[in-house]
C-alpha cells in the first residue's frame, strides 16, 4: 500500500506526520518512507536515517557539434521548452531550460545535435531502524524537479507500506508524487490560509481520483471552517494534533511524537488503521 501525505500549504505538520506514521506503522510491519520534497527534504531530521547508497539524477541535454550544424533552426521549432535558439551561424542551448524529451536530436537532419547528461540532483537511501529510507535532493538552485520526484518514487518497495511525504502546494511535482498511490492523507491547519489550500489539495485529489481524508495540526477550539469544509465533502478528519507547546519543544528538537508520549503511537497506529479502512472501501 502507498500512501502520500500532502498539503496544500508549506509548515502545516506534513513530514511530522508522515514520520510519525512511518514510526508507529513499522512496530506492525515492514515500511517505507519516500521523501519526494526534494527541493527541502527534512525527514532525515526526524528518522536520523543512515544513508549508504546515493545515485546521481540526470537528464540528457543537447550538445550540437558546429561542423555539422547548418543552423536550419528545426531543433528550436520543436523544442517544448524552447531551450534552444538559432541566431546567424550559431545554435544557442539554454540547457536550464531544456526538459530532456530528446525532439531536437530527432528532428536535425544533419544529425548535428548529441546528447550529454546535466545533473538535476541525487537520490539516496538507506535506513532508519527497521525502516527503509529514500529521499531525493533537487541542486541547488535547480528549477526542474521533476525527474528527482520520478526517480525517488521508483525506489518504492512494493514489499511494504510505501509513505510518500509529499511537496507543499499543488504543483507538478506534487501530482508526480501523488501518481500511483492508494491514499492521499491531507495535513491542513484551522487558519484561513491552512482552509484555502486545503480546497486546492482537495481538488487535485479529486481530479486524480484519489480516496483522501483529513489531519488538522494544531488544532483547537476557535476556528471550525475547516471541519466544516470537511463535513461538507465528506472528507474524514482522522487526527486532530493539538496546539501544544510540548509537541512544538519536540518538533523543535527533532524528536517524533510517538517518541515523547506512547499514546501517539497508538494513536498514529489507528491512524493507518483507519487509512486502510477507508482505502479498502474508497479504491481509486
Amino acid at each position: 500500500m502507498i500512501i502520500a501525505v500532502a498539503s496544500g500549504k508549506g509548515g502545516t505538520g506534513k513530514t511530522t506526520v508522515a514520520t510519525n506514521l512511518a514510526l508507529a506503522t513499522a512496530g506492525e510491519r515492514p515500511v517505507q518512507l519516500l521523501d519526494c520534497d526534494v527541493e527541502e527534504p527534512n525527514a532525515h531530521l526526524f528518522l536520523r536515517p543512515s544513508i549508504d547508497h546515493s545515485v546521481v539524477v540526470e537528464i540528457p541535454v543537447p550538445r550540437v557539434d558546429p561542423q555539422r550544424c547548418t543552423c536550419c533552426g528545426l531543433c528550436a521549432d520543436v523544442c517544448p521548452q524552447h531551450a534552444l535558439s538559432v541566431i546567424p551561424g550559431q545554435v544557442l542551448v539554454f540547457a536550464e531550460l531544456c526538459h530532456g524529451c530528446g525532439a531536437c536530436s530527432l528532428a536535425c537532419p544533419e544529425q548535428a545535435i548529441s546528447e550529454v547528461g546535466r545533473s538535476l540532483g541525487a537520490v539516496e537511501a538507506g535506513t532508519a531502524g527497521s525502516i527503509s529510507f529514500v529521499q531525493g535532493r533537487l541542486n541547488v538552485g535547480e528549477a526542474f524537479a521533476l525527474p528527482v520526484v520520478r526517480a525517488v518514487k521508483k525506489m518504492a518497495d512494493h514489499q511494504r507500506v510505501v509513505i510518500v511525504d509529499v511537496a507543499p502546494g499543488t504543483s507538478c511535482p506534487v501530482v508526480q508524487a501523488l501518481k500511483g498511490v492508494d491514499f492521499c492523507l491531507l495535513v491542513t491547519e484551522p487558519t484561513p490560509f491552512g482552509l484555502h489550500d486545503l480546497t486546492l489539495m482537495f481538488a487535485v485529489v479529486q481530479k486524480l481520483q484519489l480516496p483522501a481524508a483529513v489531519v488538522i495540526n494544531r488544532a483547537g477550539p476557535d476556528d471550525t471552517r475547516v471541519q466544516a469544509f470537511c463535513h461538507e465533502n465528506h472528507l474524514q478528519v482522522l487526527m486532530e494534533i493539538p496546539e501544544d507547546r510540548r509537541v512544538a519543544e519536540g518538533y523543535a528538537r527533532g524528536i517524533p511524537l510517538v517518541q515523547t508520549d506512547p499514546r501517539w503511537a497508538v494513536g498514529f497506529r489507528q491512524l493507518f488503521h483507519d487509512i486502510v479502512r477507508l482505502a479498502e472501501r474508497n479504491p481509486g
